[in-house]
């Protein structure tokens, strides 16, 4: 028998389940005893070297660093500090400190995160699954946020304190962070190498979580919710993780792609647009498979202007249009409202795609036509 919530169906918990989960949290939150409080604050930056960008490429499997430029800048990570958020509901999802089909509590708090949103209602529940899903598809800040505060005992200002405590034990020293969903604070902060670390350790440690990352769509409320990766269709081997944008941080992305199991984690940050980000990042992934000894694979329409014509305006206008054909780029970004009111055009939420979830994975099960969809980002402050 189930119990229905405002999210969806959740299993009933057995008095057995209950109390195994019980003791696993108590575990857990021993383990993070101390930690709430114990961050640092390394600075604050008050120039995010606009227009200058970022980058690193390293080995996932070795660590082994293949290219790079100013990967030690701190900067503002925007929807990249999910990473992090997702990094610390991994590691409580193996604990047994919280479950896939827990329900995760939606406060006031959370219901007030600016765009990205999934538009989460106060007093209402989505479960851990869906709130995972609803950080690497839609980049959702109110689901950010609500999943920070379950599993920072109800604060998302602990939880930030415990993601970066987690970050010094990793080695990410120039990483600090203040929420757990990027938008603009100005002490949250990190690197691209740091970042590279992060998804590094996505991958190691938690292989039985990493599809969640290509996840293409989901079912919520009714509605599909898209993922707004281009990487996924616009990179041959890309398989995740994660896109980024703030005004102040400018476009972000880390993108973790495999070829001939030879795997890499790419980290770009600070391009001006969502166009140089994605090429920035093609260009770095070739060449650090060129590095691997790996076959050049070519590129698909989204990323065929790469190169010197993308550096001119003309070029830069060819890409964006080749890719709005294929997919909305970052979308989920800016909220609906402003897009309606500048006349943009309407996106299809499925992208073509029905799905089911079946466990933790996401099946597609239907395919319409592909959708023309012409999109511009201007918000600020949405990340």
């Amino acid at each position: 028998m189930a119990k229905k919530h405002a999210c969806g169906w959740t299993p009933r918990r057995t008095d057995a389940t209950a109390a195994k989960t019980q003791r696993a949290s108590r575990t857990w939150l021993g383990l993070l005893a101390g930690i709430a409080f114990s961050s640092v604050t390394l600075g604050t930056a008050h120039a995010q070297y606009a227009g200058q960008i970022s980058s690193i490429v390293v080995d996932a499997n070795t660590g082994a660093v293949l290219s790079q430029a100013d990967p030690d800048l701190r900067r503002y990570p925007a929807s990249l500090t999910k990473l992090m958020t997702l990094y610390m509901a991994f590691r409580a999802l193996k604990a047994g400190a919280i479950t896939p089909d827990q329900t995760v509590p939606v406060s006031i708090h959370a219901s007030t995160m600016e765009p990205s949103k999934l538009g989460l209602v106060p007093g209402t529940h989505l479960s851990v699954e869906e709130a995972v899903l609803a950080l690497v598809t839609k980049s959702a800040n109110d689901a950010a946020c609500a999943l920070g505060e379950l599993i920072g005992g109800g604060d998302e200002q602990q939880f930030a304190a415990m993601m970066t405590q987690q970050a010094r034990s990793m080695g990410m020293t120039n990483t600090t962070f203040r929420n757990a969903s990027g938008l603009p604070d100005p002490e949250q902060m990190t690197t691209a190498r740091d970042l590279a670390t992060l998804g590094r350790r996505l991958i190691a440690d938690f292989p039985e979580y990493y599809h969640y990352f290509s996840t293409e769509s989901f079912r919520f409320h009714r509605r599909i919710i898209p993922n707004h990766n281009p990487m996924l269709k616009a990179y041959a081997g890309a398989d995740g993780m994660k896109t980024g944008y703030t005004q102040e941080a400018g476009h972000n992305l880390v993108t973790s792609a495999i070829r001939e199991n030879v795997r890499l984690v790419g980290v770009v940050m600070g391009a001006s647009n969502n166009a140089v980000r994605s090429v920035a990042m093609a260009d770095q992934l070739d060449h650090g498979f060129d590095a691997e000894g790996v076959a050049p694979v070519a590129r698909p329409l989204l990323l065929a202007h790469a190169g010197s014509r993308a550096a001119g305006r003309g070029g830069r206008h060819a890409l964006v249009m080749a890719a709005a054909r294929h997919r909305p780029l970052e979308v989920a970004e800016a909220p609906t409202p402003r897009a309606v009111r500048h006349g943009h055009a309407a996106v299809s939420a499925a992208h073509g795609h029905h799905v089911r979830l079946v466990g933790a994975k996401v099946h597609a099960i239907s395919t319409a036509g592909t959708h023309r969809v012409t999109a511009r980002h201007s918000a600020s402050n949405r990340t």
